[in-house]
């Protein structure tokens, strides 16, 4: 007995199918793709043979899931999202092998986005509705448009800016070994001053520094954790947001005053986007560049995470 349902108008060739898996009318799958259990595969959705879909995944109707084409588990793909795979297509001319485009576990694909050929959709992202995405979208990314930019992560609240309002202590962050560190301004008719101390305000010894300016764009930048190394950014100039992951809480965070500082300690993955065109970004380092202390996968990152508490 079949442990997946199949609607009567469906054509389902393949034998490689999950249990729990639904199949809904003038749908049609060819014989070499593998679908995974409990999927919800709608109305007049095509499945061509080189395609692997995990578990728990729903593709809405009217979408065509061509060679190469891979969605892990819990991936949702609304109605008409559009997949490619051959970045040159000629009638009757095929490359010798389709590159191969990721959609990672929990990502979404929004109604009606483009997606080209060979791309890593990042795991738990979200596409909006009708972008074109040229470009690999990173983990928790949201991105709109076209072509798609990042414009917020998946479950990141936005901290307001901490100077605005009372006086005191800079607001507690969800990523609790981050902090926010206000720092003093001194103001007068000659103009204004900041500044910071060692242990006071800074909680590490600085080795070395670097500016970031002149950034073109709006374009996302660090997007990695460092093992052993602290980082203190200040905005000295402009305005930038930073978004703090530490594997189980996020952050955003905009610096935009130069009396406002914010301490990255090791294993927290941080990211730079949203540069105003006239920003300049200092930072402070805890040691001097070293490139075996960088991690710049996502899942290494969590990974090691995960090692971290094993051995605690």
């Amino acid at each position: 007995m079949e442990q997946h349902y199949q609607h009567p108008q469906a054509v389902v060739e393949t034998k490689t199918i999950g249990k729990g898996t639904r199949v809904w009318a003038f749908a049609h799958i060819l014989p070499g793709a593998m679908i995974g259990s409990e999927c919800n595969i709608c109305d007049h959705v095509f499945i061509e043979n080189n395609v692997t879909i995990g578990d728990r995944v729903t593709i809405k109707c009217g979408v065509q899931l061509w060679d190469g084409i891979i969605l892990e588990d819990d991936v949702f793909v609304g109605p008409n999202a559009t997949f490619t795979n051959d970045p040159f297509p000629r009638s009757r001319q095929y490359p010798a092998e389709f590159p191969k485009t990721y959609v990672r576990k929990g990502a979404s694909i929004g109604a009606n986005a483009t997606i080209l050929p060979g791309l890593n959709i990042g795991q738990n992202s979200m596409v909006g509705a009708g972008a074109v995405v040229t470009r690999n979208v990173p983990p928790n990314a949201i991105v709109i448009g076209n072509p798609a930019r990042i414009t917020g992560y998946v479950d990141t609240p936005f901290q307001p800016n901490p100077l605005i309002g009372s006086e005191g202590a800079a607001p507690d962050l969800r990523v609790k070994s981050a902090r926010l560190i206000r720092l003093p301004l001194i103001e007068d008719l000659r103009g204004k001053l900041s500044f910071g101390e060692i242990e006071q305000h800074l909680p590490f010894s600085p080795k070395r520094y670097f500016l970031v300016f002149d950034v073109p764009s709006q374009e996302v930048r660090g997007e990695h954790a460092h093992k052993t190394l602290h980082q203190f950014l200040i905005c000295v100039k402009g305005c930038v947001s930073v978004v703090l992951d530490d594997g189980q809480s996020r952050d955003e965070i905009k610096l935009d005053s130069s009396c406002l500082g914010l301490h990255i300690p090791p294993m927290v993955w941080g990211i730079q986007y949203k540069y105003s065109l006239d920003a300049v970004l200092l930072v402070l380092t805890s040691d001097v560049y070293c490139a075996d202390d960088y991690i710049r996968d996502y899942n290494e990152f969590l990974s090691l995470l995960e090692q971290k508490v094993e051995h605690e």
